[in-house]
Formats: structure tokens, C-alpha cells, sequence
């Protein structure tokens, strides 16, 4: 066992003391820590070694009348909404029928109101209403879904105003309705505006 000697470190020591140096926040930064008249020499060498931060008026940068500002930050990308993300889709049909049908130009040949039903009942009545419609050769049709109301309860978890409007897609994009349906649009004024799709369908057969 090494006897400890008066006025020396250990390599452990000041192992140790270099390792506190580094986690210890001075009260006074611009001052150095006093030491007893007992300290060691080495002890003292040490702590006049440690460098000390720099004032605070320094740590602050100045700021004068008409600086340009830090860029702000980003913002985050939102989720766009459904009416835009059934506009940024892929135009699947005659460019001149389509606009033709978002002006209005042409009339569904059969339509479906979903608005007041549950998300279960509504599902299976439009999958039965685009296979019957498709079965019988028809191109265009009109789904209603209304526009939705706010029944947010203040839970924690809010609820989507118009559940329908912003299934109603999904649905037809997914299952065997797919294979059907080769355009969705929100439908013109005439026919329901934002509460109300039109869907061209595929030729059967």
C-alpha cells in the first residue's frame, strides 16, 4: 500500500480531479476557485490551469437596429388536404372529358347518398353501388358524402370533421373498387360541390 505523501497527487487523484474539472460550473466564471492554505502544490497548479468561460456580455452577441434576424426554421409539412390530394392525382382518363365533368358538363348517370350513415354502413352501400354500376356499363356516377360536422367532443383524441368525405376515397382507391373506378374528382356546384364526388368508372368487360 502506498503511503499518501503531504503535498502530492496520486495518478488516481488526479485522474479523478481532471474528470470533476470537466463537469464543474463555476459560480463566478471570470474569478478562480480560492484554496485553503492546506492545499497541495500540485493541487494549485491544476486549478490555475483550468481555463474559466468568458464573461456573459461576451457569451451575448449584440444586436443593433435593423440586423438581420437568425432564418427561421422550417415549418412543418402539414398533411395536405383531401381536396388537394385527390387534385395532385394522376390524370387517368380523356383530358377533355375531364374538364368537362369538373365544369359540370356532364350529367351522372346514377348517384349514391351516403350522408348520414355509419362508416359500416356506408362502406359495403358503396361497394355494392360501384359494382352494380359497373356491371351495368355506366361511366359516370355521383357519390354523396356531405361535407361533415364538427362533433368533437373535447376528448383527447379529436375527431376529423367529414369522416366520410375523407374515406370515401380511400375506399375507392383500395379493394376490388380499384379495378373499377379510373377517376375521382370533388363534383362541380351543380351536382354538391365539396360534399359530393364524381366517379368515373372503367369499361366493364
Amino acid at each position: 500500500m502506498t503511503r499518501w505523501r503531504k503535498g502530492t497527487l496520486s495518478d488516481e487523484d488526479r485522474s479523478l480531479w481532471d474528470e470533476v474539472k470537466k463537469t464543474a460550473i463555476p459560480l463566478r466564471p471570470d474569478t478562480k476557485p480560492r484554496l485553503s492554505k492546506d492545499a497541495s502544490p500540485t493541487l494549485s497548479k491544476a486549478i490555475e490551469r483550468t481555463p474559466t468561460a468568458p464573461p456573459l456580455k461576451q457569451q451575448i452577441r449584440e444586436f443593433t437596429l435593423g440586423a438581420k434576424a437568425k432564418k427561421p426554421l422550417p415549418r412543418n409539412n402539414l398533411m395536405p388536404s383531401i381536396s388537394n390530394q385527390i387534385m395532385q392525382a394522376p390524370l387517368q382518363m380523356d383530358r377533355k372529358k375531364y374538364g368537362k365533368m369538373r365544369r359540370g358538363k356532364l350529367a351522372p348517370e346514377a348517384r349514391i347518398d351516403l350522408h348520414g350513415m355509419t362508416l359500416a354502413q356506408a362502406q359495403p352501400a358503396l361497394t355494392n353501388f360501384i359494382a352494380s354500376s359497373h356491371a351495368r356499363g355506366l361511366r359516370l356516377v355521383l357519390v354523396i358524402t356531405g361535407k361533415g360536422k364538427d362533433r368533437d367532443q373535447g376528448g383527447p383524441i379529436p375527431t376529423r370533421v367529414g369522416v366520410l368525405k375523407h374515406q370515401t376515397p380511400d375506399w375507392l382507391r383500395s379493394g376490388p373498387l380499384r379495378l373499377m373506378v379510373m377517376q375521382v374528382t370533388e363534383a362541380h356546384l351543380s351536382h354538391g360541390g365539396s360534399g359530393a364526388y364524381y366517379v368515373y368508372l372503367r369499361r366493364s368487360g
